[in-house]
Order: C-alpha cells, then sequence, then structure tokens
C-alpha cells in the first residue's frame, strides 16, 4: 500500500485524503480518495472500462472534482482482465469490492448503507450487472455467508446490455466469454443485465452516446427496457452527437489502436442536447452532466435509510 497523502486545502478549504494501493483481494487493488475529515460518507465504486481486457484503476475521472469535495468517499479497484480468467470472474471482483467496502466501512470512513456503483463502458456492464444480483448472498460458486454484495445505486456508462445482440459478437466479448457468444449462449446470457432478472434492482441511471460505434445505444435501450418492465426506478439519456467514452478524463483511450473516443467530452460539453427516458416521474435536466450523475447519487444515497439490496437470484 503506497503512503496516505493529504492534499493542501482547496479554495473551498476541503483538503482531500489519498489511500491508494490497498489490497482487498488477491492480487487486486483499489483507491480511496475522500474528504480529509472523519465524516462518515456515502461511497462510490468506480469500475473502469477497457473492453474488459485492459486498464485499470486509475482509468477513471478526476475523483477531486467528481465527487469526492462534494462529500463522497470514491473508490476505485481493479477487476480481472479477461485474458487472466473469463467470465464471471470480474463480477465475483466486483462484488469482492462491494464487500469489502462495506466491511471496512467503519474504519474508512463510509456509510455501509449507503454505497453506489458508477462503470464506464466495460465497467458499466459490470455495474449493471453487480446491482442487479445485488440481492443474491451468493452466485457462481460464492462461499454462503461471504457477506453482503448489495448497492444503493447504479450509475452505467455505454456499457453492453446484451450481449447475445449481433453487434456484440465482437474480439472482446468473445475474450470475456472464451468464445463467441453464439458458443458460449447460456454463458452469454448470463453476462447479460438486460436478460438478468431485475426484480427488486436498485435505482439506475444510463447514459449513453447516441452516436456510438464502439457499443451501440441500442446496447443501453435493452437495459432501460427491461429495467422499466421490471418496475425499477430508472433514467436513461441518450446523449445527441457523443460517441464512446465520453466520462473518460481527455486524453484517456479504452480501446488501442485505433478507434475514436470522445474522451473529454461530457466535461467539455455539458449542454449537448438529449433523449431522456425515466420511469422515476421525477424531472430531469435536459442535458446529460456529471452534476446529474452527482444529483443522482446524492439522492440515493444520502439517506442511511435506503433499504434497496438489489435483485434476488
Amino acid at each position: 500500500m503506497a503512503p496516505e497523502k493529504v492534499s493542501a486545502p482547496h479554495t473551498d478549504g476541503q483538503a482531500l485524503r489519498e489511500q491508494p494501493g490497498i489490497e482487498f483481494a488477491p492480487g487486486l487493488l483499489l483507491d480511496i480518495v475522500r474528504p480529509a475529515d472523519d465524516r462518515a460518507l456515502p461511497a462510490i465504486i468506480w469500475l473502469h472500462g477497457g473492453a474488459w481486457r485492459m486498464g485499470d484503476r486509475s482509468w477513471r475521472p478526476d475523483f477531486a472534482r467528481y465527487f469526492a469535495r462534494s462529500g463522497f468517499v470514491m473508490v476505485s479497484i481493479d477487476y480481472t482482465l479477461s485474458g487472466d480468467a473469463v467470465f464471471p470472474q470480474q463480477l465475483l471482483d466486483v462484488r469482492a469490492g462491494i464487500r469489502w467496502v462495506r466491511e471496512n466501512a467503519e474504519a474508512y470512513g463510509i456509510l455501509a448503507d449507503s454505497i453506489g456503483l458508477w462503470g464506464s463502458s466495460a465497467g458499466g456492464h459490470l455495474a449493471a450487472l453487480a446491482g442487479l444480483h445485488g440481492g443474491a448472498p451468493a452466485i457462481f460458486g460464492e462461499p454462503e455467508g461471504a457477506g453482503s454484495a448489495a448497492v444503493q445505486a447504479v450509475m452505467d456508462g455505454y456499457g453492453a446490455g446484451d450481449l447475445l445482440a449481433p453487434d456484440q459478437d465482437n474480439p472482446p466479448t468473445a475474450g470475456l466469454l472464451g468464445g463467441s457468444p453464439g458458443e458460449r449462449r447460456e454463458l452469454a446470457t448470463l453476462a447479460s443485465p438486460a436478460r438478468t432478472a431485475v426484480t427488486g434492482a436498485p435505482p439506475f441511471l444510463i447514459m449513453h452516446g447516441a452516436a456510438d460505434d464502439l457499443v451501440p445505444a441500442s446496447q443501453s435501450i435493452a437495459l432501460y427496457k427491461a429495467l422499466a418492465a421490471g418496475g425499477t426506478d430508472a433514467t436513461l439519456y441518450l446523449i445527441d452527437g457523443f460517441g464512446h467514452g465520453f466520462l473518460n478524463p481527455a486524453g484517456l483511450d479504452e480501446v488501442a489502436p485505433g478507434p475514436r473516443l470522445d474522451s473529454g467530452r461530457l466535461e467539455a460539453d455539458p449542454t449537448a442536447t438529449a433523449e431522456l427516458r425515466s420511469t422515476s416521474g421525477r424531472a430531469w435536466p435536459v442535458s446529460a452532466t456529471f452534476e446529474v450523475i452527482e444529483q443522482f447519487f446524492r439522492e440515493h444515497l444520502d439517506s442511511t435509510s435506503n433499504t434497496t439490496t438489489g435483485a434476488e437470484a
């Protein structure tokens, strides 16, 4: 574990504490960035993108700005890449990360029943799956009594929803499954959030670029429809003109080599128009922004009385 670091106070007077390189499972590390005080605060766990086959916990937005200075404990975790193990190992790693955060909540100043997931691309897919399976005490051979892997809110940024859709018959998906979706149909079904039972799922916020040519927007539409049909509080922004990767900091690529990504786009273009769909019945801003994401997490994580636990499976 690298030494803890406390930043100088920002112009708003808020100093931050960084606690990098904490092992939460064998060979897997996490970083924590939070206000440098002793308050117990909601936690948001970030899951990086990279087509399941590349990247690590350093591939993330600026945690100081998003959203540690706003009073959240930001946690970024590693998960096993598909070159080292196929699905469901990645999902099991995410659940291990959730359990670690909950089990160590008191030591790190976290509200144990106020944990959200936030993921980009492959991480968005894993966030959706982990949220939907959160109420299950054990899945895919996990030991009984391992502890709760429930979360209270999920933000999915342009993740795959249905791995059996024709547009997901591609090398990254084959790498995740250990074969093409057609060859691994049963596993592809289990790895598809849009084909997973949604009963009792936590609230979802989904954002997807309408011009995404790597993971088409139809993937998030399929997930939204499944959530809506199951009675879940779900909101979907389809952002006009946006491609893939817009949650990334400018200059960070998730796919190499070649495909153009929209890294930094959400921060640079906060007034972009979007098609908005929601089951929540509340008024949402017309444009998708980081402020909308913060508002979503604040609404669902600020209250310790939140009892949403995810689907029982």
